[in-house]
């Protein structure tokens, strides 16, 4: 199945189950940054990372938390495209400053979240 240049990933590699956002919670470590909160949960295979997003509803109503869900998506796809990850589980949690925050910063809030969580980017060689 292709993917569409526009999805933050294919389907295979989102969690969309309850019981995979609680495993995550619950096992993992959390790293809080201004703009959302990422929970990294490792596994013990090589495959690609998968990713789930959430925003609560202290955010606001349906039209806000899912423009911050969406900005959460492309940050969290262009990253994951320049700096593939794998062998992880992702949760990135929608903060209330998530849906106004300048979106460069809050690319930026995604590295600093993956590296404090010790996930972090894999640098291709050079």
């Amino acid at each position: 199945m292709p993917v569409s240049p526009r999805s933050p990933a294919a389907a295979s590699d989102r969690l969309r189950r309850r019981a995979d956002f609680l495993r995550v919670a619950a096992k993992g470590r959390k790293a809080a940054t201004h703009g959302l909160v990422l929970q990294a949960l490792p596994r013990n295979d090589q495959a690609a990372a998968r990713i789930g997003f959430t925003v609560t509803k202290k955010i606001g109503n349906a039209v806000v938390r899912n423009r911050a869900r969406r900005r959460l998506k492309e940050a969290a796809r262009l990253e994951l495209t320049q700096h593939p990850l794998s062998g992880v589980d992702l949760v990135l949690i929608g903060r209330e400053a998530t849906g106004a925050r300048d979106f460069l910063d809050l690319r930026d809030d995604f590295r600093r979240a993956l590296r404090k969580a010790g996930v972090g980017l894999e640098v291709p060689a050079s």
